[in-house]
């Protein structure tokens, strides 16, 4: 492939790369993660609510890694409530999986910044044997895309499995007992789907630009080493 083409193909990649980081570092700050509706089980048997009258008694609630908001409903009109993770709920939900996700959150982040940096030295310096040149695209590429698919499974887990927004719903919650009425993913969540599918992306762009995969061997080197070794 010319080199002019090798350039347009790499400061794609970086531009991608760069907006993965940016759109990853914003998904991370908001409550934009989950959102669903809670209902209010104990007040809705106390009245046997049915059909519409139901409605009186179905919450909201959206939260994100740090913090979020929930609608408390009742029958007696909707009264929100904010929290934070850190150190409101802290003793109540995974913790482990909660902190692991924002790690790889920070790791992804900061992958995908040097990715950026190393296709932009690429696309208009001389590359470097390994960390610059295609060894080192494919790993940054590779780390980033790796981080993306184990915070989706974690997170999904933690909400799906471990019934994270019945916790968050039950938090301080004495008399009334809350159960998931509906319960989607949102925005930030799939922020990170479609940034883990841009590393991929880039991965494919390197190949494109007519780089062999690290694992791949030349034929040309392996002809080069048997003529060496015939000499001796």
């Amino acid at each position: 492939m010319p080199a002019q083409q090798k350039k347009i193909l790499f400061c794609v990649a970086g531009a991608l790369s760069f907006a993965c980081a940016l759109g990853t570092a914003a998904a991370v700050g908001t409550q934009l993660w989950v959102k669903g509706t809670m209902l209010c089980q104990t007040g809705a048997l106390l009245v046997n609510a049915t059909g519409q009258e139901l409605e009186k008694f179905i919450g909201k609630i959206q939260y994100g890694l740090f913090y979020g908001e929930r609608v408390r409903q009742c029958g007696l009109g909707g009264r929100p409530f904010q929290f934070s993770f850190f150190p409101d709920l802290l003793k109540i939900i995974p913790a482990s999986i909660h902190v692991s996700v924002i790690l790889f959150c920070t790791v992804l982040i900061i992958f995908a910044l040097v990715g950026a940096g190393f296709f932009m030295f690429n696309a208009f310096g001389s590359p470097y044997e390994t960390l610059h040149g295609p060894v080192g695209l494919y790993l940054w590429s590779f780390v980033a895309c790796s981080c993306g698919c184990l915070i989706m499974i974690l997170f999904s887990s933690e909400v799906k499995i471990h019934h994270l927004s019945e916790k968050i719903a039950n938090f301080k919650e004495g008399t009334f007992t809350f159960k998931t009425h509906s319960e989607q993913f949102a925005n930030s969540f799939w922020i990170i789907l479609v940034c883990s599918l841009v590393q991929f992306l880039n991965a494919l762009l390197i190949r494109f630009a007519g780089f062999e995969f690290p694992f791949s061997k030349s034929k040309h080197s392996g002809t080069t080493t048997g003529a060496v070794d015939l000499m001796y």
